[in-house]
Parts: C-alpha cells; sequence; structure tokens
C-alpha cells in the first residue's frame, strides 16, 4: 500500500525518531503537529507498527472526518467507527441496530486484540458498556461449508448445532420476525436462516443440511433474491447487553426494591413478561451487571491509545455529560451505572500517543513535526512551479489522482512540463496480520511487487516510469514470521517511491501536505481546486456595496472599457421606447446602452481617484487592460481559496446550544432587537455550534448594536468553560467593553479582566495570571493581548473589533489563529473589498443595516470656524442638560481650544483628554465626563472609538480639515446614541484654502447624513483616497486598467471558478444578467414625470438591472411602489420585463425573443403532458436543441395590447 511506502520515507528521514522511539520503548509519547496531517501521521504510525489502535477526538463529526482520512490510507477493513449512540435510554424510543452493531464490533476488535485503529469521539465514550469479560460483544462467526461443531467463531457464542443458531441469535438482540424487516430482524425456513447484520449493509441467507452449513448468500432483503455467495459472515450484537433468561432473572430481582417506590421502574417491571426486548431497554444495564464499563477498559495491554488534543477531549465529554443529565430530568431514570463521569472515563491502561497543536498554550512534546500547505489551489501553472521546486530540491513528491482519467491527463501534462514522473499503483494490497503484504490473487499474475517498467513513452525526452504493484501474494513461514521471500518483497513495496520525481497514485489522498523534516510532499488533485461554500447567501442590493454613479462621471463597460457617461437617452427602435446610457470613448467613439444591461456598466474608481484614459472603441486596448488584470485576480483568487480551504477542512470546537444563563442574560438587554441584529446573531451562534472554526465579519454602522452580537457570542463561548479575547484598537474602546462586558456577564458568574494602560501592573499580572489558569473568562484589551505573555488556558473565541485599524504584523498573528479557533470581527465602515470577499463566499459575513427605534440621523453642519455658532451650540445642549465633545486633534495647542471653550460658554465645566495623558489623569477625566462632572470634553481623536455616552449629543470638531473621512464618521458615530437629536459641527479655520481631497471629504459628510451611511461613506473614502491601497502596489496598476468595481467582479468570478476546478470559466467576462436575452415589444423605461431626477432614474435602473431572482424584482416593485405611487404602464412593463429575465436566470433559460410572430424560448426543458395544448397553438418543440417556438395566435391578445405580462404568466405556468 502506498502508506507503507510513505511510512517508509519518515522512517528514514528520522524525522519522528524521537516521538516513534519512545512508543517503540513502551513509553508515552506527544508529538506537536498541526490538524491536518494528524491522520496521515496516525495512519503512517500503525504500518510502522500495526497494532490495536484507539484514536479519540473531540466532536462526533470530527471522528467521522478522521475515520474517514484514515480509511483513505490504510482501507477500510483497517478503520472501525465506535459511533455516540442516538438514541437515550430515558426515552423509550428504539435504538438503531446498526449503530450499536458497529458498537460492538468495534469493542470487540479491542477486546481480542485485533490490528486495527478504533476512532471514537471523546463524547461517545461516555455511554456505560457491560463489564470486560461479559463477552456480550461476541459475534455469530460462520464459515461456508463447514459444520457448527467444527467453527471457533460458532462454538464462541454457543452455537454447536442448528438448533443453537436462532436462540444466539435472540440472545444478541435480533428478533425472529417472520420474514425479514430490517437490521436486528431473522426468519426461520426449515433448514433456511434469513439474517439482517446489523453490521452489514445487507441481508443473508444461510442454508443448512443438518448442522453444516452448506452456502452462505447475499440476498435482495425485498425479494429474497439471491445475489452471490460469500465465505464466511460475523453477525454482532445489535444489544449492549445479554438477552438471556439468566439476565432476565437478575434484572427483575433488583429491580423489584426501587420499583416500590418509582412508578416509571415498576412500569419497566411489567414489561420484563415479554423478555428484554422492549424500546428503552438499554435502561436496565446498571441491574442487569454488577458494575458497567466504558470503551477503554476493553483496550487490551499491548494496544495503543492515540488522543487528540487531550484538553478538547474532556469538553467534549463535560459538554455531552451536561447535555446528557439535563435530558434524563423529570425520567426518574439515574443517570449513574448508564454514564459515565467524564472525570472517570477510561482511555485504555497502555500505552498513550499524544498529539497536540505546535501552538499550543503549556505542556512538553518529545518531538515536534511542522507541516506546510502545498498551496497549489487553481491555477495549473501553480501547480507544476510547485512540483518543479519540490522536484529540484530532491523531494520525495507524491501526487494523487484515483480517477483513472484524470490521472491520464495529468501525468501527460507533467510530461509537457518537463517533469520526471514514475506511475505507482496500488493493486490491492493489505496488512496482513503480522504487518506482510497480502493481496488478491489476481494480482500475483501481474508481475513481482514493486517491479519497474519502463513505459515507451518518452516524451521530450522525459524518462516515464511505471511502477506495476500488483498485490502479489507473500506468504509467511511457518513459524509466523515473513520468510526471507515475503521480507524482500515488503522491502521492496515499501521503496516504492522515489525522491526527484513526481509519483502518481490511485490512492484517493484525503489532504496534501508538505513535511520538510521528511522531504515529503503530498499533492492531491483536490489541494488544486478548493472547496465550495454551502452557505446560503442573503440578497443583497447590489447598488448598495458598489460605486454609484450618474451622469457626468467615468464608467466601466465590461465589454467595451472606460467610458464618459454623458447622459441617459431616450430613443425608439422599431416601435419601442426605452432608455441608454449615452457613453463617450475615446476620439469621440459613442455607444448607446440599454438599461437593462446596467448591470454590465460599473463605476470607474482607480488606485489615485485620478481621470482615467478612455478606450478607443474596437481595437485591442480593452483586451490587453483585460487580459492583465485578469491574471491578476487569477493569482489573488487562488490564494484566497487555498487559504480558506484550509480553514474549511480544519476541525474547530463545536458550542453547545443555548443555556438557561444565556437566554436570561440576553432577556437583561435593554433595548429591542434589530430584525438584522437578529439575524446576525443567529448566523454567529450557528457558526459557534457547527464544527468549522468561526471567521465572521459583522457589518453595521456605529450605533447599530454590533457589541452586543459580540457580547452574546462571548457569553455563549463561557457557557462551555471556553475562554475569550476581545481585540480593540484603542485603550479607551478596551475600556469601554471591559465595562460592557463586566455589567453583562459578571452577574453570571462570568470574569472579565481587562489588560490596558489604566491598570496597574500588578493588576495586569493578577489578569494574565487568572487567564492562563482559566479563572478569567473574558479578557479584554488592545494588540497587548497578542504578546507572548498572554496564554489562555482554554482560548474558544476571539472577538476583533475594527480590524481595519490594527497594523500589517497584527493582522499576521490574527491570521494565525483563524486555523483552529473561532474569530469574530466587526467592523462599522468596512472597506468595500471586504464586502466583495464576503459576498464571493470566501468570508461569511453579516450586516446589519437596520437602525434601532427611536435613532434620529445626526444634523451635520459643514463650516468655517465660527464662535457664534460654537458658543450657541455649546449653551444649546447644556440648557437641555447635556454634554459636549469639542474635538482639537493637536496635543501641542489644546489648551488654546479649551481657552476658545471658554471663551464662547464661560459657565461650561471643561476638562481635558489627550493619550499624552498618564493613565490616572485620563481615567480620571473618562470617569468624570461619565459621571455628568463635565460638561465639555475638550480631547483629540482618542475619542474616536470609545464611550457610549447617551448624554453626548453634540460634536464639535474645529480643525476637520485635517482628519480621513471614515475617521470623521467615526467620531460622528460618538453622538446619536439615544432618541435625542445630535448635532456634529465639522469645522476648519477661517479664511483657510481647503485642498481639494479635504473639501471633497466635508462634502460627502455633509450628503450622507442618513443612518446607516456608513458603507457609502467608506467607498466615497475610497473614491477620495484612491483603492491602490486596498490590494497592494503590485496589483495597482491592474485596478487602474479596468477600475475597482470590475476588478471585484473578476475576482468574485476567480474564486468561483478556482472553488469549482472549472479554470476556463476565468477567461470569460463575469457572468451577468444581462447575457440573457429578453426581446418582447413594450414600451420599457421610467418617464420623467415619474422619477424627476436623472441621478435618482439611474439608481433604480441599476437596481432593476441587477434584481437576479424574481423575489428581487418583486422587492424592487415594491419599494419603487412605496416611493412613488401611481406606477405608469411604461414602468410596470420595465418590471414584467425584468422579471421575465429573471426567471430565465433562475431556470437557465438563454432566450426569450418574440420573432416573425412567434415566441422563441431556449434551452428550456418541457413535459410531454404540457406540449399538448401548446402543439393545438401550432407550438413546436426541439427536444435535441430543447427550443420551444409558438406563434404569439397562442395569447389570444389583439394588435397593440401589451405582450409582456402575458409571456411573463406563460412561462410562470411552464414550470
Amino acid at each position: 500500500m502506498l502508506i507503507d511506502s510513505l511510512t517508509f520515507t519518515l522512517e528514514k528521514s528520522g524525522c519522528l525518531d524521537a516521538f516513534w522511539g519512545k512508543l517503540d520503548a513502551g513509553e508515552d509519547g506527544t508529538l506537536g503537529v498541526a490538524s491536518s496531517a494528524r491522520p496521515f501521521l496516525v495512519a503512517a504510525r500503525f504500518a510502522h507498527k500495526p497494532q490495536p489502535t484507539l484514536v479519540v477526538v473531540a466532536g462526533e463529526d470530527a471522528a467521522v472526518a478522521f475515520s474517514r482520512s484514515l480509511a483513505a490510507y490504510l482501507g477500510d477493513e483497517r478503520v472501525m467507527r465506535f459511533p455516540e449512540r442516538s438514541d437515550f435510554p430515558f426515552v423509550p424510543k428504539p435504538s438503531d441496530p446498526a449503530q450499536v452493531a458497529r458498537r460492538m464490533e468495534a469493542v470487540h476488535a479491542l477486546a481480542s486484540g485485533r490490528s486495527v485503529v478504533v476512532v471514537a469521539s471523546a463524547r461517545a465514550l461516555l455511554r456505560a458498556l457491560p463489564p470486560v469479560g461479559s463477552d456480550v460483544h461476541v459475534p455469530v462467526a460462520l464459515e461456508m461449508g463447514h459444520e457448527l461443531a467444527d467453527m471457533p467463531g460458532a462454538q464462541a457464542a454457543s452455537v454447536t448445532e442448528f438448533e443453537d443458531l436462532a436462540y444466539a441469535l435472540e440472545e444478541r438482540g435480533y428478533q425472529n420476525t417472520g420474514e425479514l424487516d430490517g437490521p436486528g430482524t431473522f426468519a426461520v425456513r426449515g433448514g433456511t436462516i434469513d439474517v439482517f447484520p446489523g453490521n452489514l449493509v445487507y441481508p443473508v441467507r444461510l442454508d443448512f443440511f443438518g448442522d453444516e452449513l452448506e452456502e452462505i448468500r447475499r440476498i435482495v432483503p425485498t425479494t429474497g433474491q439471491t445475489i452471490a455467495a460469500l465465505p464466511s459472515v460475523s453477525i454482532y450484537p445489535v444489544v449492549e447487553f445479554s438477552c438471556s433468561k439468566r439476565g432476565l432473572a437478575r434484572a427483575r430481582q433488583k429491580l423489584e426494591r426501587p420499583a416500590a417506590t418509582n412508578p416509571v421502574l415498576r412500569d419497566v417491571l411489567e414489561k420484563l413478561d415479554g423478555g428484554l426486548r422492549f424500546d428503552g431497554s438499554d435502561m436496565l444495564l446498571p441491574y442487569l451487571y454488577a458494575a458497567t464499563a466504558t470503551l477503554g477498559d476493553y483496550v487490551r495491554p499491548g494496544a495503543l491509545t492515540a488522543l487528540i488534543e487531550p484538553r478538547s477531549l474532556f469538553d467534549d465529554m463535560s459538554h455531552a455529560f451536561d447535555d446528557v443529565v439535563g435530558r434524563a430530568k423529570g425520567s426518574s431514570i439515574p443517570v449513574d451505572g448508564l454514564y459515565e463521569q467524564p472525570a472517570n472515563v477510561s482511555f485504555g491502561e497502555g500505552q498513550r500517543a499524544t498529539y497536540v497543536s505546535i501552538m499550543r498554550v503549556g505542556g512538553q512534546v518529545d518531538d515536534e513535526l511542522p507541516v506546510k500547505r502545498v498551496e497549489v489551489a487553481g491555477h495549473p501553472d501553480k501547480l507544476f512551479g510547485r512540483l518543479r521546486s519540490l522536484v529540484d530540491t530532491d523531494y520525495t513528491v507524491v501526487f494523487s489522482a484515483p480517477n483513472f482519467r484524470a490521472r491520464q491527463d495529468m501525468k501527460l501534462a507533467f510530461v509537457d512540463h518537463g517533469l520526471p514522473i514514475q506511475e505507482a499503483l496500488d493493486g490491492g494490497e493489505t496488512y496482513g496480520e503480522r504487518g506482510a503484504l497480502s493481496g488478491s490473487s489476481h494480482g500475483a499474475a501481474e508481475g513481482v511487487a514493486g517491479a519497474h517498467v519502463l513505459l515507451a513513452a518518452q516524451r521530450g525526452g522525459v524518462q516515464v516510469e511505471r511502477s506495476q504493484r500488483g498485490g502479489t501474494q507473500v506468504e509467511p513461514s511457518r513459524e509466523g514470521a515473513p520468510s526471507a521471500d515475503a521480507a524482500h518483497a515488503l522491502a521492496v513495496a515499501k521503496r516504492q517511491l522515489r525522491r526527484g520525481v513526481v509519483n502518481v497514485v490511485d490512492v484517493d489522498v484525503p489532504l496534501g501536505m508538505i513535511i520538510p523534516k521528511a522531504k515529503l510532499a503530498i499533492v492531491s488533485v483536490s489541494d488544486t481546486q478548493g472547496a465550495s461554500s454551502s452557505r446560503p447567501s442573503r440578497h443583497i442590493d447590489i447598488t448598495e456595496i458598489t460605486f454609484p454613479y450618474q451622469p457626468g462621471d467615468y464608467v466601466v463597460h465590461a465589454a467595451h472599457g472606460v467610458a464618459y457617461f454623458k447622459e441617459l437617452v431616450r430613443r425608439d427602435v422599431d416601435g419601442t421606447a426605452r432608455d441608454y446610457l449615452l457613453l463617450e470613448y475615446s476620439e469621440g467613439d459613442k455607444l448607446y446602452v440599454p438599461v437593462e444591461q446596467l448591470d454590465r456598466v460599473t463605476r470607474y474608481v482607480g488606485p489615485e481617484g485620478a481621470s482615467p484614459r478612455l478606450t478607443r472603441l474596437n481595437t485591442a486596448d480593452w483586451s490587453r487592460a483585460l487580459a492583465k488584470a485578469r491574471k491578476a485576480t487569477k493569482k489573488l483568487a487562488f490564494d484566497l481559496v487555498d487559504v480558506y480551504a484550509r480553514r474549511a477542512s480544519t476541525q474547530g470546537y463545536r458550542f453547545g446550544p443555548d443555556t438557561v444563563a444565556q437566554r436570561e442574560m440576553e432577556e437583561a438587554f435593554p433595548y429591542q432587537e434589530t430584525p438584522d441584529q437578529l439575524a446576525a446573531i443567529a448566523d454567529v451562534k450557528a457558526d459557534m455550534q457547527s464544527a468549522k472554526p468561526m471567521d465572521r465579519l459583522v457589518c453595521g454602522d456605529v450605533g447599530f448594536g454590533k457589541t452586543e452580537v459580540a457580547l452574546r457570542a462571548a457569553f455563549k463561548a463561557t457557557q462551555d468553560s471556553k475562554q475569550v479575547m476581545v481585540l480593540c484598537p484603542t485603550t479607551i474602546l478596551a475600556q469601554q467593553h471591559y465595562t460592557n462586558f463586566k455589567e453583562r456577564c459578571e452577574p453570571f458568574g462570568v470574569k472579565v479582566e481587562v489588560l490596558s494602560r489604566f491598570r496597574t501592573p500588578a493588576q495586569q499580572a493578577a489578569a494574565l495570571k487568572g487567564f492562563q489558569e482559566g479563572d478569567v473568562d473574558v479578557l479584554v484589551g488592545t494588540h497587548r493581548l497578542l504578546s507572548r505573555d498572554v496564554n489562555p488556558h482554554d482560548l474558544g473565541l476571539v472577538i476583533i473589533d475594527e480590524e481595519q485599524r490594527f497594523g500589517v504584523g497584527h493582522k499576521e498573528q490574527m491570521k494565525n489563529l483563524r486555523e483552529s479557533i473561532d474569530v469574530l470581527t466587526l467592523s462599522a465602515t468596512p472597506i468595500p473589498r471586504t464586502m466583495q470577499m464576503s459576498l464571493s463566499g470566501v468570508r461569511d459575513m453579516s450586516l446589519i443595516l437596520t437602525a434601532p427605534d427611536e435613532r434620529r440621523p445626526v444634523e451635520v453642519h459643514v463650516g468655517e470656524w465660527d464662535p457664534d455658532l460654537v458658543s450657541a451650540a455649546i449653551r444649546r445642549e447644556l440648557a437641555r442638560g447635556g454634554q459636549v465633545y469639542y474635538v482639537s486633534n493637536r496635543v501641542r495647542s489644546i489648551e488654546e481650544a479649551v481657552r476658545r471653550v471658554t471663551a464662547a460658554a464661560g459657565e461650561a465645566r471643561v476638562g481635558v483628554a489627550h493619550g499624552q495623558m498618564s493613565k490616572e489623569q485620563l481615567e480620571r477625566v473618562m470617569e468624570d465626563f461619565s459621571a455628568g462632572e463635565l460638561d465639555v470634553l475638550v480631547a483629540t481623536t482618542i475619542i474616536e472609538s470609545g464611550i457610549d455616552n447617551p448624554h453626548t449629543n453634540t460634536l464639535i470638531i474645529e480643525d476637520s480639515q485635517r482628519l480621513g473621512l471614515a475617521q470623521m464618521y467615526q467620531l460622528k458615530g460618538r453622538v446619536g446614541r439615544s432618541s435625542t437629536q445630535a448635532y456634529a459641527f465639522f469645522m476648519f479655520p477661517e479664511n483657510m484654502e481647503l485642498t481639494e481631497e479635504a473639501a471633497a471629504r466635508l462634502t460627502a459628510l455633509n450628503e450622507h447624513q442618513d443612518l446607516g451611511s456608513g458603507m457609502r461613506i467608506a467607498m466615497r473614502d475610497l473614491e477620495i483616497r484612491g483603492a491602490g491601497s486596498l490590494l497592494g502596489a503590485e496589483q495597482s496598476g491592474n485596478m487602474s486598467a479596468v477600475g475597482f468595481d470590475l476588478f471585484a467582479q473578476m475576482l468574485n468570478q476567480a474564486v468561483s471558478a478556482t472553488r469549482e476546478g472549472d479554470l476556463k470559466a476565468m477567461d470569460a467576462l463575469p457572468p451577468a444578467l444581462s447575457d440573457i436575452t429578453v426581446n418582447v415589444p413594450g414600451h420599457t423605461y421610467l418617464p420623467e414625470e415619474y422619477v424627476p431626477d436623472a441621478d435618482e432614474r439611474v439608481l433604480w435602473y441599476r437596481k432593476i438591472a441587477s434584481a437576479a431572482t424574481e423575489q428581487a424584482v418583486e422587492d424592487v416593485r415594491a419599494d419603487l411602489a412605496a416611493k412613488r405611487p401611481d406606477m405608469p404602464q411604461a414602468a410596470k412593463n420595465l418590471l414584467e420585463k425584468a422579471r421575465i429575465k429573471a426567471y430565465a436566470n433562475e431556470h437557465h433559460i438563454k432566450t426569450v425573443s418574440v420573432t416573425g410572430g412567434k415566441l422563441v424560448v431556449e434551452p428550456i426543458d418541457i413535459a410531454r403532458d404540457k406540449m399538448t395544448g401548446l402543439r393545438r397553438s401550432g407550438g413546436r418543440y426541439l427536444a435535441d436543441k430543447r427550443k420551444l417556438s409558438l406563434p404569439l395566435r397562442h395569447f389570444k391578445l389583439d394588435e397593440g395590447d401589451n405582450l409582456l405580462g402575458p409571456v411573463a404568466q406563460f412561462l410562470e405556468e411552464l414550470a
């Protein structure tokens, strides 16, 4: 097998000598290694030394994934699962026979010392089993062509003659139903017994002649038809206790006394009259045996237990046990004897191999094995380049392609790129019990194991070798050890893989990796493709997340290039009136774009915010620019998909459902949650309760309730005894979060601490110690939390507020956290790139777009500094009992600002806050201001991310020309956080000549005063500053050529194509609704008298052109009707046409066109019964072209009647 050769490579390199050396010496060992490599290393250890192995992981889903990965290396016959029971003994429901039989098979394998790997979740070990020695797990093992008395497997089950077999099956929980009725049933007909073993997916027929088993055949359960002969069969129990008469008597005796006072047990006692087989009979386990056991008790000496992240195992068990206790409440059935306490669960008394993260906190490891990602997602050039560098550095390179056609294609591609290859195919060999190779008999004819056959094909001077491993039969010698020939064959087989070539194999490797210490690289076909997201995306208005445009702006048409949008014009073509965008290109060229195609037109925003060079129509200018940008987006997409596919394959901690305390804490929230806020909370909780580590971005405007989302997530984490880190960009914001979290969480026993300069060194040391020992549940702080001395005891969640304000180095550290820990990021003004990434599915995102009830927009004033206006503003605020922020962003002149405030309102109590004050001074000022002891706080932008004070509703900034747009927007968010009308004054020195950028920033603030303007502000900021910095200097030129929005669309397309492995899709324009042709006559436009403003008309046209589903069209129609009632017919027609296009989009139709008096629809699938009526109207359907042609007389319309509505209705009925 491939695993032999891979293990040989590891052995030869010595990279695991310390770890394996301890295990070989009979000692316990610990290895630090990434989670993605653990299944491979467990498999390699088994190949190195086959022995009974129990692998324990956290979480049932993780156990399933781990066992699948192991089976890919070792084969299904060497890997077993010990599943968690899905039923509970407190609920009288039938157990799953297949589940129980698989558990019993795993127990038997460990108890009998078979060299197999059993994978179990920690929670699965809680359920008690009969004591060791009870032999409940022993199967009825039968062999064809033997007397029952001569079969060891039958004798072990006390079956020596035909009559014993039915009794043995009943004792193992099988029911004699007369005819088969699913797993766990059997039927006796003369000398034939049909039985459906719980451990198999099919029933078998046992044909006896007297006590001799003549034949074992697999049968079809419904018809009894035999399919194939089997040499043997093992029938495992479908109950986890013995159903013998002796056991029944013991249960009766032990139940009599407690049943006298417990009505539930009294009912069970009565049920025993019908035997031990009834729904809920598992609760009898403690009454059937003097003591119970768990799976670890069955692990024999000489076996190995592999523990994967031990801390997580205990968490998994604790959470599951709490769930069990909760379910048992009110059932009157005690948990004792049915489930073991987590602290008492045994993992076996033998040797232990522990696998932990290299990024572990505390603890000792015997060895570390760094593992790198292969990073070949997507483009073939990336794959070939990676393989070339590995081959040139003499790595052992393995390329896994289980599909024959894919393997042939890849071999030719490798040769074309000058890569030396060798094909090493697995012929179905398996391990013998003593480590020798064995295989199918047909393999013996194919040649000696390990023989190399030189292929005739030699292309480009590259030698291509094929190693044909036919599964040669290797017999052990009589003494039990492999013979000399067998040992030689085994050694040759292990040396199959060669250094410095690409070894192409047919084994399906689950996930690629590079192990530098071993100079080993494993690459899988799946590594080149990425993974697709199954999360459904919420419909988001495209105009909310792309740049707006209007006449006079520069725009980009995806097919024709950069142009100047001159005006909106109406033209009549063939008697149909509609609106067009008139675009002017270089040298006076003009293009009229129908408004239905506005999804192909985006606003031009370049890297420097400057005017672009217009494209010349009908030249190669645009195709060259597109090709250059496409190449850049491919590279970006491959990197992104590689990172996120890795994350998706990592197992995180699965948090439990909400607790009672969680509900109580949430009910204490004093405000009414908005629908968006509730949706974001639900998204976050769903992420936390899944096995995949969360990486969610919550976008919401200042004061829209993001903090509450984070608070509930943090509290949820603490309910599972996990710790939380809250990262903030500033000290003030950290202090604010600390206060909020402390007030909300501490009443429920959750300890919150903060690391900031407001705390003494002794307090910070105590907080760090408490966090390391597990006494502190939530730790709030700035980037100080990323320091080496912050060592959490058991970290489960990281919350990052305003991530965009952290430096590059800090962001890199945060990226490392995302590998296996849940991360929640909050942002008020997300950059559009982040939005585009999230919409493409690369990142999960929740939007909070609705403002809290009764919240009013802040009234904004922009102008020169005016002492009378400042005086009036301060006095108005003081008169209504409020407070004022006065921002002057220069520390050296802040005292002059204080004098100006005092001159404007002498009665005001004034305080000062800036970053150069000592922590004691700053803390005192902040506390005084919060307590209402001060009226005006003169401060630098230190308050930007800070105090939520509902009494502060006036903001005055005296030097706003110095501040960035997003910064000013954040400052504006410090006021207006209640139902009181708030005011913001953005001032600049009188007689000052403003720069063009500063004027644009202040104008934008004045224009965007509505609630929820954060997204538009962020975009306007991007326009002013330029988008170059977003994607790095190397992408600046590419973005300059095509504009930010189109570049982002192309990136989304590249991400999707990379995930799906469809590399050709990247070479086309991004898909758009305008690719669909809808040509149905009718006036379709928004009349000027209905929507007079041209800018507003363009916005509505964009919304309509981008509505991709019928529901989206309906949403736009309802919105338009609400804002502008009395819709004219031309506007209704426009929406009807959009509905047809959306229908076509959802049903993959490319054309809906009226031509030559007929309606043509293609491609479309039509049922035969629906064509009957259409044929009467002269309709024709070409099945090979999937094309429908239908004369317009079918619609029975008079001349001049509107056709759009009837066509839309017709398509709906056709579905």
